[in-house]
């Protein structure tokens, strides 16, 4: 069964680099350029995993993750941050909110594709 990923990232270059290895790896990739499509997105496809970046320009990913976990249709989604802020306290800020991992760009995407593994195939092992 082929897995869908939702992005929602308002650089719209990295999210289609991003786009286009996975669709190449077999996913299913869908696009939001920011919060509000991506929550609505969320939604309407139930995507199987969601990379979300923190910085966004109308609405941050700190509100849409807190959004995403708060709503019974999306809270279940795991949800990987991938944002170029590299501060740990950003990083706790979102594991507090319940992000289930935490990635900094620039990203391998050796990395991102374990990643997704490890929520996608599970019990996935290194």
């Amino acid at each position: 069964m082929v897995k869908t990923v939702l992005i929602i990232d308002d650089e719209v270059d990295f999210a289609n680099t991003i786009k286009m290895r996975l669709e190449a790896s077999g996913y299913r990739v869908i696009c939001a350029q920011e919060g509000k499509s991506g929550l609505e997105l969320a939604r309407k496809e139930n995507p199987d995993v969601i990379l979300l970046d923190l910085i966004m320009a109308e609405m941050n990913g700190f509100l849409v993750l807190s959004k995403l976990k708060k709503d019974p249709y999306t809270a279940a989604i795991p949800v990987i941050i991938l944002t170029a802020k590299v501060d740990s306290e950003y990083a706790l800020d979102a594991e507090n909110l319940g992000a289930d991992a935490y990635l900094s760009k620039p990203v391998k995407i050796a990395d991102l594709e374990a990643t997704l593994r490890k929520f996608l195939y599970p019990p996935y092992h290194e």
